[in-house]
């Protein structure tokens, strides 16, 4: 399971990492083929772009172990030890600073004395508008 998990975590972190906002050229053959959507906005601070995209990331990356409320009870979660970070816990969120989240989603867990399987999310060096937004994201399970 956890090497399963591995893998599905890479290969996400893997395509996070495309290749700029341009839409990839259409491989169908079919001559009046509609190319794919890229990715949405530049990741200006304010811009839905951004939101959109840690939006994405949460659900599809970080939701595995921390659920998608922010539970820690991801679907991976029961496999970890020791068990993901539930986000909602005021006592958490009492002691952890933004920059200490910052620093978890870039470089992963092991860099805040967290688990190793945390993996960093270094697709997101460049783009700190959406590593805000899940600051946000994750300060926002700690008022519900």
């Amino acid at each position: 399971m956890r090497r399963l998990l591995c893998v599905v975590l890479v290969t996400i972190a893997v395509s996070a990492c495309g290749k700029g906002d341009k839409p990839p050229a259409p491989t169908s053959g079919t001559p009046n083929a509609q190319t794919e959507s890229g990715p949405k906005g530049g990741g200006a601070p304010g811009g839905g772009g951004a939101a959109d995209e840690a939006k994405q990331l949460f659900s599809t990356v970080c939701a595995t172990c921390h659920g998608p409320n922010g539970g820690g009870d991801g679907p991976a979660a029961a496999s970890l030890n020791p068990p993901p970070q539930n986000y909602a816990d005021p006592a958490w969120q009492a002691k952890v600073t933004d920059d200490e989240i910052r620093k978890a989603i870039l470089e992963g867990g092991q860099a805040v004395g967290k688990s190793a399987a945390m993996p960093a999310q270094v697709q997101l060096k460049d783009k700190p508008a959406v590593v805000d937004e899940l600051v946000k994201m994750i300060r926002g399970f700690g008022k519900k």
